[in-house]
Order: C-alpha cells, then sequence, then structure tokens
C-alpha cells in the first residue's frame, strides 16, 4: 500500500502542478525541512519523504526475501523486479521535478510505478498460497452434496386478508427486480455523469439516466430469475426467490420484465439515443449473455459478466457526451476488474451451494486456495486501474486517498481471509470490497462536482 499510495499521490501531484513548487531534487531550494504554510510545496515535499520510507521498507522487504529459508524463486524475483525498478523511478522523478514533466516521462514514470507495484503484488501472492492443495470439486455430480437444508424452514400462516396479499405480492415484484444491486450500479452511472459534466451536470439528466438504470436492473434482474428459477430451487440462498416458489406466475414474470425493458428505454431515449443503445446492450448481455450462455458453461462466468457491472460508467458518460470518452473507459475498466475481486468472496462463502446448482465457479472448479489468489490479483489490478483512472481525469486528493485508505482496508480483509479461511473471513472481504467502491465512487462524485 505504500507503493500504491505513491503510485497514486504520484499522479495527482502531477495534476495539481505541486512538483513546480519544488524543482530542486533532493532538497528543496536547499532545505531539507520545508514550512508548511504552502500547501503545494507541502505535497511536493511530503511525497518525497514518503518515497524515502517506502524505499526503505521495500528495501527491507528484498533483504528479507531473499535471506529467508525456504522462499521460493519466484516469489525472489519479484521482489527483485521491484526493488531493481524502484532507483529507476526514484530517477525519474528527479529528473521531472528539475526539468518539467513531458507527457512521455510522466507515463515512463507511472509505469514504473505500476511495475514495482505489481511485483509486490505477485510476491504477496505466491508468499500467502504457496500451495494449492485443496482438491477441486467438480460439479458432474451435484446429487453427491448434502441437501441445502436438512430440516424444511416452518410453514408461515399467511394472511387471506386482501391488503396483505397484496403486500406479499408487491414485495414479491420488487424482489425480481433485485433492489441490492441498485444503488452500487447507480453510483458507478452517477461516476460516469460527474467526470463527464463536473459541475455544470444538469439534474434533469441526472434523473433520466438514473430511472433508467434502476428500470433496466429490475428488468435484468427479473429475468435472471426467471431463466434461473429451477436451479435457483436447489440452492439454500436462493430458494425462497418469487419464480422459484411461484409467487409470481412465469408468464406474469415476463411480461413484469419486458414493460421495465420497455420503461428504462423511453427513459434513456430522453438522454440521447446512445445511452438508450448502451441500457439495451446491458440488459441482453445481463439475462441472456450472462444468465444463459457465460454463469452455467464457464470458469470464467464471473470474470466476462463483469462487463455487465461495469457498463453503467460507460452510460453515464453517454448521457451527458453523447459519446465514450477515455475516462469513462477507464471507469469501466476499474469495475470490470474489481467485479472478481468482489464476488470470488461470496463463491467462497457459497461454494457448496454453487455446486449444488452445477454452476462451475472458481472454487467449485479449480479450489478455494487459487480462488484466493485470484482475489489478491483482481485487487491488485483495480488498484491499478484506480490509479490510472487518476492520470486521465482531474480527479483530487479526496479520490487519492480514499483510494488509498479503503483499497488497505480491503487488502486487509483479503490477507486475513488467505489466513482465516472461513465462511465468516470470505463475507468480511465481500463487505470490505463493497465499501471501496462505495467509497472510491462517492469520491469521484464529490472531486468532479465539489472539489
Amino acid at each position: 500500500m505504500g507503493v500504491y499510495l505513491l503510485v497514486v499521490v504520484g499522479a495527482t501531484t502531477a495534476l495539481t502542478d505541486a512538483a513546480a513548487t519544488c524543482q530542486t531534487w533532493p532538497a528543496c531550494h536547499g532545505q531539507w525541512v520545508v514550512p508548511l504554510d504552502d500547501p503545494m510545496l507541502a505535497v511536493a515535499w511530503g511525497h518525497r519523504v514518503a518515497a524515502l520510507a517506502v524505499g526503505l521498507l521495500l528495501a527491507a522487504t528484498a533483504i528479507f526475501a531473499w535471506l529467508a529459508s525456504g522462499t521460493s524463486r519466484r516469489i525472489r524475483a519479484a521482489v527483485g523486479v521491484a526493488a531493481a525498478l524502484y532507483p529507476v523511478q526514484v530517477a525519474l522523478g528527479a529528473f521531472a521535478a528539475t526539468t518539467g514533466t513531458p507527457a512521455l516521462l510522466s507515463a515512463v514514470h507511472l509505469l514504473a510505478g505500476m511495475g514495482i507495484f505489481s511485483g509486490v503484488v505477485l510476491a504477496l501472492a505466491w508468499t500467502l498460497e504457496p500451495d494449492t492443495h485443496d482438491e477441486p470439486r467438480g460439479v458432474e455430480d451435484p446429487d453427491e452434496l448434502p441437501p441445502a437444508s436438512e430440516t424444511p424452514a416452518p410453514a408461515r400462516e399467511l394472511s387471506d386478508d386482501p391488503l396483505a396479499r397484496a403486500a406479499r405480492t408487491a414485495n414479491a415484484y420488487f424482489r425480481l427486480m433485485k433492489p441490492r444491486l441498485m444503488w452500487l450500479l447507480c453510483l458507478v452511472a452517477s461516476a460516469g455523469m460527474a467526470l463527464a459534466a463536473g459541475p455544470s451536470l444538469r439534474v434533469t439528466t441526472v434523473l433520466a439516466t438514473l430511472a433508467g438504470g434502476v428500470l433496466s436492473i429490475g428488468a435484468s434482474g427479473t429475468f435472471n430469475h426467471v431463466f434461473e428459477r429451477d436451479v435457483d430451487r436447489k440452492m439454500a440462498r436462493t430458494a425462497d426467490r418469487p419464480a422459484a416458489t411461484n409467487q409470481i406466475p412465469i408468464r406474469n414474470a415476463m411480461a413484469f420484465g419486458l414493460l421495465l425493458a420497455a420503461l428504462s428505454l423511453a427513459a434513456f431515449l430522453s438522454v440521447n439515443v446512445l445511452a438508450a443503445v448502451l441500457g439495451l446492450f446491458a440488459i441482453v448481455f445481463y439475462s441472456v449473455v450472462y444468465t444463459l450462455l457465460l454463469k452455467p458453461n464457464t470458469v470464467q462466468n464471473t470474470v466476462i459478466g463483469g462487463f455487465a457491472g461495469a457498463l453503467p460508467a460507460l452510460i453515464g458518460w453517454a448521457a451527458v457526451t453523447g459519446d465514450i470518452g477515455l475516462p469513462a473507459i477507464v471507469l469501466a475498466g476499474v469495475i470490470f476488474l474489481w467485479t472478481p475481486a468482489h464476488f470470488y468472496n461470496l463463491a467462497l462463502a457459497y461454494k457448496d451451494d454453487y455446486a449444488r446448482g452445477g454452476f462451475p465457479m472458481m472454487p467449485v472448479v479449480r479450489g478455494e486456495a487459487v480462488t484466493r489468489k485470484h482475489i489478491l490479483w483482481y485487487l491488485g489490478a483495480t488498484l491499478l486501474a484506480a490509479g490510472a483512472l487518476s492520470t486521465v481525469t482531474t480527479l483530487g486528493w479526496l479520490y487519492a486517498l480514499t483510494s488509498v485508505a479503503f483499497g488497505g482496508v480491503f487488502l486487509w480483509a483479503v490477507v486475513r481471509l488467505h489466513y482465516e479461511r472461513t465462511e465468516e473471513a470470505a463475507f468480511r472481504s465481500f463487505h470490505a470490497s463493497n465499501a471501496y467502491l462505495g467509497a472510491l465512487l462517492l469520491a469521484i462524485v464529490a472531486d468532479a462536482l465539489v472539489l
């Protein structure tokens, strides 16, 4: 996280031109301790002090890696590459500070920092999981697993009162829409709109876009419930879904989904055509490509399916500009890479449930140890993408500090998952991933609209 702090804060320092206040190296205008009354000078100096501290930590890490008995060659290689790149990174920073920062030099400086961070992440992953002895459990014969529930839940007495029946029916339709997904995906779209428009973002655009987003999520969730109803009955976490329990007739559920899709398109069309096209594609991708093709047939379903969650970033940007810009693509990349780091935790917690349903999820097919490694790898990739976002936008210190702070919490939870290897640890990491992305998106909105 120290290396990541330098990557993100370094990018933010360049964007705010704080480096221009300290154009000598290593001291600032001959001063080893600078006055803190100039915020930009304090930032530039603080970046150098942090670089020194992180350099010492990295050197100590490399020494331990090479001297410790039993350290694998790949761990030593990864740490060695990171340690070797660090002086190069320092030299690039010194040259940039004293001669200005051309675009090419900034790009090389950023790539070197990302290379150091990648080396440390790989070394961490291989250190935490030196072996993968847990055997994969295939999905060829899910009937060998114990049933979802040994004792059926007691039947609830349902009132015949018309109002009670109407309330139950309304709640069932509401659950079809998968409302738990809405808040985060709406935040993704909001971040896309904020990046595109800044403080000039119009309220009418926000309301129409979020309305279309909520309706499209509801349509996708409804179709997902209908198409997976037979499998849902086999799994404990989904057995009580409205389509699986016949609370809603399938014909009615399909009609409800089509209505939501039509209303979603109408809302998006009130903004522009590109937003409507992307909204329709999101519904089709999640309902058909992910639900029917990817999820039951490939272990990479979560990775490829992450594209569905990334689409709101493109929709939000398109709603404002009528096109798709680079910041929107990078933001979509953050969401795409975050999805496996997020959902694999849930797949670990419900491993037996997914095996019972016949889904080839990563822990079911390749084992829990491999899944934990992939969570850490995708977390590292997510943090790198978040760092790249700071270089293609004008996001400032709120975004940088949020990414570092909540990224550190997410990393801590993932490391604890490697040590504890329990369902509780998987859920902790799952909630930490939600907190990271939620805080990051809020920081993007606040930074772009207010700061």
